[in-house]
């Protein structure tokens, strides 16, 4: 049953319907969101002042799988505060920075680890390394 107001049909329909306008928004904002979602990872960026570099005795060194190898040996995060005790005895106890050069896809957790592995003994100034500008991509600075 249609209901009539009795003017015709010649009114023009004063009311804009935007639900297909939304709809399209939607669509395009779940667009956004999923290639937002999958984009890589950006590129860490490069050390450029070399003044605030400071070199250590302690490197350590995390790959991407999660191997630690302190100075030239590798070691698991239970052994850590041992090899870094074995660090401290051979120097005296004078070491007190350690400089951690960690790969972009290392657990971050492991890290902390690592630094309080080296906290426990007396180790308390870190660095992180990274890629200087103009250097070699495998060294250490």
């Amino acid at each position: 049953m249609a209901v009539s107001t009795g003017q015709g049909e010649d009114d023009v329909m004063s009311t804009i319907n935007i639900t297909p306008f939304t709809d399209v928004l939607l669509v395009l904002l779940i667009i956004f969101i999923i290639l937002a979602s999958v984009t890589k990872e950006p590129k860490l960026p490069d050390a450029h002042n070399r003044e605030k570099v400071v070199m250590s005795q302690i490197i350590v060194r995390i790959d991407d799988k999660n191997v630690i190898s302190i100075g030239a040996r590798t070691v698991n995060i239970r052994d850590a505060a041992a090899a870094f005790a074995d660090i401290q005895a051979s120097t005296g106890g004078t070491s007190k920075s350690v400089i951690i050069k960690a790969d972009p896809h290392a657990d971050y957790g492991l890290i902390l680890q690592v630094m309080d592995a080296a906290k426990s003994q007396n180790i308390i100034d870190f660095g992180l390394a990274n890629h200087i500008e103009g250097t070699p991509e495998g060294s250490v600075q």
